[in-house]
């Protein structure tokens, strides 16, 4: 039985994105989150940065679905 030739290994190209391109996407994206979070759970009154129940009402079913106490 013949060794049959070993053929070479191609590995293929990675795409490296530089982190300076990366990064104020990143932040942006942790602004929007940390906005919804605000809005979702902390938005109870006393901190509100919308004046009446409004929101809390039209947030009231995420806010459950989230475990954030309501009431």
């Amino acid at each position: 039985m013949a060794n049959p030739t070993a053929l070479p290994r191609v590995i293929p190209n990675t795409l490296r994105i530089p982190l300076r391109e990366v990064l104020p996407w990143l932040v942006f994206a942790g602004a929007l989150l940390l906005t919804l979070l605000y809005l979702v759970g902390m938005d109870q009154g006393a901190t509100s940065l919308v004046s009446g129940s409004m929101l809390h009402e039209f947030l009231h079913d995420g806010r459950h679905l989230l475990a954030f106490p309501c009431h």
